[in-house]
């Protein structure tokens, strides 16, 4: 049976754009509101728990993001955190949610070059508005055949995309910048997984990469992906 890969799918945050680049100046920020409480690493240490805590009540991304950042700092002020302080908080995350979006280099050519010879899915989770907006600011949204945006990534989501916009997760390939969301339950589904590193993925998203198994790939630019695919042809 041909077992060729026909689908490939694709991570967006820190693998088609820049993402967590915009928290971690964000967390800075936040850290610089909250100085006179904690230090800087004691509040990024409770921010994070914060978010880990609100993960099932929230989901991932910027609104999730927020409302952590204001549960922190109701803790760290004995919840006598003034109203201006939450204002500003409230402020911040705005901003997040309108910033601009970053391609990462070699995205477009990459996938212009993908889209003639397979059915290119996109594959994200997060907010649903943030993500469309984000999508239609990067102006990706034409190259994808698909688009799934997902309250998670386990292996019956990869199982069920793949089934649904290709044929099967066995003739599929995700590629991703998480090996715990992206490459993990991708190759549990039967799936081929990519993985490109981004400097900053969020500590959440880290595992151990699965070196010895045969699906497993790891590049180091996203335009390494052109090659890959030549060599499992």
């Amino acid at each position: 049976m041909d077992d060729s890969i026909t689908t490939i799918g694709f991570d967006a945050d820190d693998t088609l754009w820049q993402s967590e680049q915009f928290y971690k100046l964000t967390e800075e920020r936040f850290a610089g509101l909250l100085a006179e409480h904690a230090d800087g690493a004691d509040i990024s240490v409770r921010l994070l728990q914060a978010e880990r805590r609100n993960l099932a009540l929230y989901g991932f991304g910027i609104k999730g993001f927020t409302l952590s950042m204001i549960e922190t700092a109701l803790e760290l002020t004995k919840n006598e955190a003034p109203g201006t302080l939450m204002r500003e908080i409230l402020d911040i995350g705005r901003e997040m949610l309108a910033h601009p979006v970053e391609t990462l280099p070699g995205v477009v050519p990459t996938l212009e070059a993908l889209g003639p010879r397979f059915r290119l899915v996109l594959i994200t989770k997060g907010d649903l508005f943030d993500q469309e907006r984000k999508l239609a600011a990067s102006g990706l949204g034409e190259l994808f055949e698909a688009v799934e945006i997902v309250s998670d990534k386990t292996q019956a989501v990869y199982e069920g995309v793949f089934s649904r916009h290709g044929d099967g997760p066995g003739r599929a390939m995700m590629v991703g910048n998480s090996l715990k969301s992206d490459i993990l339950p991708a190759i549990a589904a039967g799936s081929t997984g990519v993985f490109i590193p981004h400097d900053l993925t969020w500590v959440h998203e880290h595992a151990e990469a699965p070196e010895s198994d045969p699906r497993f790939f790891r590049l180091e630019r996203f335009s390494d992906l052109l090659g890959l695919v030549d060599d499992l042809a």
